[in-house]
């Protein structure tokens, strides 16, 4: 399997900007230290192409986003300033979604060590999302003929709202989402599966709800390859998330996920989400601790396929 990384294209942001941008760096260096992967296994992705972008998002927000011509408003929105880095950022990170889809189709399972932003909707983006990733990438792949229904297994803390809105009436791509109900964005746009959390929900419940919602999903979708936003700002010290798993808890939540889907024959694509603890090194080590499962799964679809 591989791990895509974009963190080479830098996003310049002002000093003490809230967004922890440091995560993506840091998650690289701890895989390259403490998996040690092999050559080929780490993975600079290439930018999805703006035709691909167009399935997703207008054209004159893809024009905006290139050529600086987002206004004060649509900038403060997206909560990134607007800059030439931004755009190549955005595609380069739809792109490493991309790589993890097609990485999953022929090893089972791949991971974007950047992607999950959902709240970009078609002709905006908001909550430091840009491009959608995880839409574009699934068009992606049925315009190339590799896969004809996905389902997005969105485990963020927040809502999926720019996916649900892009993919509404799509019967080929399932959105659901696993969230807390009180928590950013505070005007929902529905899923075709949604479940709202209370805040301080924890481990047990969380879980209980996520294998129902996840069986649901999986029956409906009838899908060739699952997408999976594994957020980190679920955990229980995340400033923006409000709810209260723990680091095992999460990892509990990757696993059941993995399994839900290859007990049913289909690969999984990873991508981070969001993450906002105090101490980067947290938000670093949860999604180090996804990369892990990954990379265990990663095997355990290999031995399973070998036998059949």
């Amino acid at each position: 399997m591989k791990f895509f990384y974009c963190d080479d294209f830098v996003l310049p942001l002002p000093d003490g900007h809230r967004f922890p941008m440091r995560k993506y760096s840091r998650l690289r260096e701890r895989i390259l230290t403490e998996i040690a992967p092999p050559p080929g296994m780490m993975v600079v992705p290439d930018g999805v192409t703006e035709d691909q972008v167009l399935r997703c998002h207008t054209a004159e927000y893809m024009h905006k986003v290139k050529h600086g011509f987002l206004t004060e408003r649509e900038v403060r929105r997206i909560g990134f300033p607007w800059s030439p880095e931004l755009f190549e950022r955005a595609k380069h990170s739809c792109g490493g979604t991309l790589g993890a889809c097609l990485e999953a189709l022929t090893s089972g399972t791949g991971m974007n060590l950047a992607g999950g932003t959902h709240h970009a909707c078609a002709d905006h983006g908001e909550g430091f999302c840009v491009f959608n990733d995880t839409a574009v990438a699934a068009r992606a792949l049925q315009d190339m003929g590799l896969v004809q229904n996905v389902v997005i297994l969105d485990c963020d803390v927040h809502q999926g709202n720019g996916t649900a809105a892009i993919c509404a009436g799509d019967p080929t791509i399932f959105t659901f989402s696993i969230h807390g109900e009180k928590n950013f964005p505070f005007r929902k746009v529905a899923s075709d599966l949604d479940i709202g959390l209370p805040n301080n929900t924890s481990d047990a419940d969380y879980l209980d709800h996520l294998e129902r919602g996840v069986t649901y999903a999986l029956d409906k979708a009838n899908a060739d390859i699952a997408i999976f936003i594994a957020g980190a700002d679920v955990y229980e010290g995340d400033r923006l998330g409000k709810l209260s798993l723990t680091k095992a808890g999460i990892a509990q939540r990757d696993r059941t996920v993995f399994q839900m889907c290859y007990e049913r024959g289909i690969p999984v694509a990873v991508v981070m989400g969001g993450g906002y603890a105090p101490d980067v090194e947290d938000i670093a080590g949860i999604h180090f601790q996804t990369a892990q499962i990954v990379t265990e799964m990663a095997d355990v679809w290999q031995r399973e396929h070998a036998l059949k």
